[in-house]
């Protein structure tokens, strides 16, 4: 691919970021320091003892990501399915649960970041049920299951390629 081109898709992805609210750019920068091993995610996100708390359990929760990232199944069969959405599912309702990401778009971002190009496929049905999990409060329940879009949700096929731009912590310069 050209470097025309490449640019062209990072600005792409950097234009559907800045579209996301300040709360999901926040959720998802962190999300990507912790499931990454970028940055301390402490130093860095944790605002009270509450944000604390939350990033201590998203350590844990995210060590699954490891073993995701080898599981992913192949689309044409249904070998490995059931341990790989497990593990998916409960992640995404982990993520959904903290009420910082708001749509299906914001998910998809964060997810094609964490776990690759490759779990793109994977990434609508594991959205849908961790949305419809009894532990997602309802109305918010609703809001999100709404953000899924048809294309989307019914999308013929996914794009292997990897992302561009991978948002990250900016410090602010005193004036």
């Amino acid at each position: 691919m050209g470097s025309t081109h490449m640019a062209s898709l990072a600005i792409a992805e950097l234009r559907e970021f800045a579209s996301f609210s300040a709360c999901e750019q926040r959720y998802i920068k962190r999300s990507l320091d912790v499931g990454l091993g970028r940055q301390d995610a402490f130093k860095l996100w944790a605002r009270d003892a509450a944000e604390s708390s939350s990033i201590r359990t998203q350590y844990v929760v995210y060590q699954e990501l490891k073993a995701l990232r080898r599981e992913i199944p192949d689309e044409e069969g249904f070998e490995g399915i059931e341990p790989f959405m497990g593990k998916l599912v409960r992640l995404a309702a982990f993520d959904l649960a903290q009420e910082r990401l708001e749509s299906f778009s914001a998910f998809r971002f964060l997810y094609e970041r964490l776990l690759g190009p490759d779990v793109r496929p994977w990434l609508p049905s594991a959205f849908c049920a961790a949305a419809a999990l009894p532990q997602i409060r309802p109305e918010r329940r609703k809001g999100l299951l709404q953000s899924i879009s048809e294309a989307a949700a019914t999308a013929p096929g996914w794009s292997t390629r990897a992302p561009c731009f991978y948002p990250e912590w900016v410090e602010k310069e005193a004036a």
